[in-house]
C-alpha cells in the first residue's frame, strides 16, 4: 500500500533528511587515504545521534539472524551496495559509496553518495553518469507520470553512456519506514507502474556499473559486488512529489 504524506509529515521527513545530509557532509570531509571505512561509519553515527536521530540501518532488519552491523553501508570499488564498514584502509583512487538512513522521531530519510579518494578519472566519470541518472529521473517525477517513466530514464541515460544498470535492487517509498511501497526500479519500459501522486515520498537510487550489470553476493550475506570486478557507483535522494514538481529532502 502506498502512503501519501501530508505537509506536517513531509516537514518531519525533511528534518530527518537534513540530518542525513549533515552526515554525508561529515563523511565527505573525512574521506582521505589512510582512513578506514569503520572510522567513516563512526563519524556518521556520532553525527546522527548528536542530532537526536537513530541510524536506521544498524540492526536492520529487526529480529534477523544476520542484521546489518553498522550505521552506513560503505561499498568500495567493485562493491555495489551494502558493504559492511571494517578496518579496511582507503587508498588513493578508491571509489567509495556511502548509503545513510536516519530515523528522527519515527520519520525516515535515505540518501547515498559516491566519493573518490584522491583522484581517479574512470571513477569520476562513472559517478557523474550515476548522478546524471538521478537527475534524468527527477525530470519525470511529476504528478500523473508513472513510476516506470523514471525507471526508463535511468536505464536509457546509463546505457547510452556505456554503463550497466543493476536490476536486482531498486529505489523505494520511504518516510514512515525505511522501505515502503512502491518499488522504484532503475530499468524498464515507460508508462507502467503506479501513477505519481502529490504526497508520495520516494528514494530514487541509481546503482550503475562500469561494466556488466551482473552481480554477486558475498559470503557475509550483505555485500553485493559486480560480477566482472569493475567499479560501481550509487547515488540516492529522498524526494516528495508535489503539484508544482518534485522537492529533494536530502540535499541541505
Amino acid at each position: 500500500m502506498i502512503s501519501l504524506k501530508n505537509d506536517k509529515e513531509i516537514q518531519k521527513i525533511r528534518e530527518a533528511g537534513h540530518i542525513v545530509f549533515l552526515a554525508h557532509e561529515a563523511v565527505k570531509e573525512a574521506i582521505k587515504p589512510g582512513i578506514t571505512t569503520k572510522e567513516l561509519d563512526e563519524i556518521a553515527e556520532n553525527l546522527i545521534i548528536s542530532h537526536g536521530a537513530v541510524p536506521s540501518c544498524k540492526g536492520y532488519p529487526e529480529g534477523s539472524s544476520n542484521p546489518f552491523p553498522a550505521t552506513c553501508c560503505i561499498s568500495v570499488n567493485d562493491e555495489i551496495i551494502h558493504g559492511i564498514p571494517s578496518d579496511r584502509i582507503l587508498k588513493d583512487g578508491d571509489l567509495v559509496s556511502v548509503d545513510i538512513v536516519a530515523d528522527k522521531d519515527g520519520y525516515f530519510a535515505d540518501a547515498a553518495r559516491s566519493y573518490i579518494v584522491g583522484k581517479n578519472e574512470k571513477a569520476k566519470k562513472l559517478i557523474q553518469i550515476t548522478e546524471g541518472c538521478f537527475w534524468e529521473a527527477l525530470k519525470l517525477a511529476k504528478v500523473g507520470k508513472r513510476i516506470s517513466d523514471m525507471s526508463h530514464a535511468i536505464q536509457e541515460y546509463a546505457e547510452k553512456n556505456g554503463y550497466g544498470v543493476v536490476k536486482e535492487f531498486q529505489g523505494h517509498g520511504v518516510g514512515f519506514a525505511m522501505h515502503e511501497d512502491p518499488g522504484v526500479p532503475n530499468f524498464g519500459k515507460p508508462g507502467r507502474g503506479p501513477r505519481l501522486e502529490q504526497g508520495m515520498v520516494l528514494a530514487i537510487e541509481p546503482m550503475i556499473n562500469e561494466g556488466s550489470p551482473e552481480i554477486e553476493e558475498l559470503d557475509d550475506g550483505w555485500t553485493i559486488v559486480t560480477e566482472d570486478g569493475k567499479l560501481s557507483a550509487h547515488y540516492e535522494n529522498t524526494i516528495v512529489i508535489t503539484k508544482s514538481g518534485p522537492i529533494i529532502l536530502t540535499l541541505n
